[in-house]
């Protein structure tokens, strides 16, 4: 069975598991709680006592638990957070900060509605063939991961490149392997990143059925618009 460890942090109480406390490998609390090292001392109610800011704590102890770092929005302590990471020798908390440093990431689509019989939307109402990303390569993938879509890419070492960019006359660019705007923004917005402004072309044409090439739906064609969100994540 588990152990449950009580900690004092700089005066603020927390409980968790002693699983928990030697998840990170090496790390000074592994070293403390599996034995390497001497005990921690403990106050006058038996917890065990960190002269460390407690209430930064919170967040080394998140990464314990399921090795992701996740931050307020308004989160203005990263240098702070940095010291405690390396003060416990959590080398992977330490990353992640290195991580996320700022940038900015713009989001486009050209997209159109679509129309059932009789003026009825279909299921699929917005159509949107693909999700633009522009920005520098490492900080989109930070954002992304596995659902950005740069196979077309002929540098793939270079990481401190940007995205948009002009290769013997072919325009590079990323996009995602999904289409769901939505989704793109939660991800920016788990990663720290908010809207700084947006832009919007289009909708609303009067391209004739004369200009239309064979197949093409006139009222699909009528509303094609393109839209494009600049997101930003300050240091």
């Amino acid at each position: 069975m588990d152990q449950v460890v009580d900690l004092n942090v700089g005066g603020v109480f927390y409980t968790t598991a002693a699983s928990t406390l030697v998840q990170a490998q090496p790390s000074l609390l592994a070293d403390r709680f599996s034995g390497r090292l001497d005990p921690l001392p403990k106050d006058s109610k038996g917890r065990y006592f960190i002269d460390r800011d407690g209430v930064l704590f919170r967040y080394v102890l998140d990464f314990l638990r399921d090795g992701k770092l996740s931050l307020p929005e308004s989160f203005r302590e990263k240098e702070r957070l940095r010291l405690e990471a390396a003060y416990y020798r959590l080398d992977g908390l330490t990353e992640r900060l290195r991580e996320q440093r700022p940038g900015y990431i713009t989001v486009g689509y050209r997209g159109t509605f679509a129309f059932g019989r009789d003026g009825l939307s279909d299921v699929n109402f917005r159509k949107i063939p693909r999700i633009l990303i522009c920005g520098r390569v490492q900080l989109c993938r930070d954002v992304f991961g596995d659902s950005l879509n740069e196979s077309r890419d002929p540098d793939h070492g270079d990481t401190d490149r940007y995205t948009a960019r002009w290769v013997f006359t072919i325009l590079y660019l990323f996009f995602l392997k999904h289409t769901s705007i939505e989704q793109a923004f939660d991800m920016l917005q788990e990663q720290g990143f908010y809207m700084a402004g947006s832009c919007g072309s289009g909708t609303a044409g009067g391209t004739s059925a004369a200009e239309l090439k064979p197949g093409v739906d006139s009222e699909e064609c009528r509303w094609n618009h393109y839209n494009e969100f600049v997101f930003v994540r300050d240091s």
